[in-house]
């Protein structure tokens, strides 16, 4: 009997949350330098310039940290912003956010601007993730909100979605449906790659 698309995601889920867990031990802060360092040189293929809205994350558990990236495209004039959940099945929506600004605590653990930040709208989406594989299919924790996300916000117009990891969370392939959203940069700790599609 074949497995379905959710069971193989899954399974994928489980052994690529492990792998994070190596990634996270072993390389840490480490990894997320190594990854703001291959992404800033290549920031104009890229298309970040200053006054760029750049989105990231505030990481939970063993994701890599991509606060070091956003301090540096801070430093280079670019506006960041940290996600909130606004409702379950909704889209995302994002509050600007400076390295020494406050937060306070989020839905899945996390950690978001206060309600007195103001909203913008992201010209670039720094994605975490639990797997990727190199076409750029992303396995995500499994609640669909940046994919929901990433499809309102391409709906509206242009936006880059970069995926960062760790490379041990890189698979051969990751299953996707209709409903996922594919990425278009893949960063590690290994190096930055346009994804294959």
């Amino acid at each position: 009997m074949m497995a379905t698309l959710d069971e193989e995601k899954q399974a994928l889920r489980v052994r690529a949350r492990k792998m994070r867990l190596v990634g996270d031990q072993k390389e840490g802060p480490i990894a997320a330098a190594a990854a703001a360092g291959h992404l800033l040189p290549r920031i104009d293929e890229i298309g970040i310039r200053p006054g760029s809205v750049v989105a990231g994350y505030w990481p939970i558990a063993t994701e890599i940290d991509d606060r070091p990236l956003l301090a540096r495209l801070h430093e280079r004039g670019c506006v960041c912003a940290l996600p909130i959940v606004v409702a379950r099945g909704a889209p995302l929506a994002f509050r600007r956010w400076a390295p020494l600004d406050d937060v306070e605590p989020g839905e899945h653990e996390t950690w978001q601007p206060p309600a007195s930040a103001p909203e913008v709208v992201p010209d670039v989406v720094v994605v975490p993730l639990v797997a990727f594989d190199a076409e750029g299919w992303r396995l995500g924790q499994g609640v669909g909100y940046y994919d929901r996300t990433l499809q309102a916000l391409r709906a509206a117009g242009p936006v880059v979605a970069i995926g960062i990891a760790y490379a041990a969370q890189r698979f051969g392939a990751v299953p996707h449906g209709p409903l996922d959203q594919p990425l278009d940069w893949l960063l590690s700790e290994q190096g930055l790659t346009r994804a294959r599609r």
